[in-house]
């Protein structure tokens, strides 16, 4: 059985923690403390950010394709048109990443616009997307 690297990266963290009352110095120990926390949140997010980015990216395009008949500037609706059918092309950290970027910054484009339309409905569906997108990034350990 090959470990995955969430759970190599927790006991890592473990053995570093349980480490740490051996180390003279106060800065010692704060420092191994830190590394110990960074990696437990490396392993957290290892599990999960695949997940996490994957389904923001839907989740925009869904978004997309919702508002788009209201836009009124017929430019950005082909923008959203067109990122409402994008698909991700690869579960790699790396691309997921860098489709989110391009969704988020027309995600952007998109809300400036609503609010100059005063849209209010539009406006508060994508402060909840906002607010999801928020709470699945938020750093936890459990």
């Amino acid at each position: 059985m090959k470990p995955e690297a969430d759970l190599i990266l927790g006991k890592s963290a473990d053995q570093l923690m349980d480490l740490m009352p051996d180390l003279a110095a106060s800065y010692s120990q704060g420092s191994v403390a830190i590394l110990a926390l960074l990696t437990k949140f490396a392993a957290r997010e290892y599990e999960r950010g695949a997940d996490i980015r994957a389904t923001e990216n839907a989740d925009m395009r869904a978004l997309f394709s919702e508002l788009a008949p209201i836009v009124r500037n017929a430019a950005l609706r082909t923008r959203l048109d067109a990122g409402a059918i994008t698909r991700d092309s690869s579960l790699a950290i790396s691309a997921l990443n860098s489709a989110n970027w391009d969704l988020r910054r027309l995600l952007i484009d998109l809300q400036v616009h609503i609010e100059e339309i005063g849209a209010c409905d539009a406006e508060k569906r994508i402060w909840r997307l906002l607010k999801t997108v928020a709470a699945g990034r938020a750093v936890s350990l459990i």
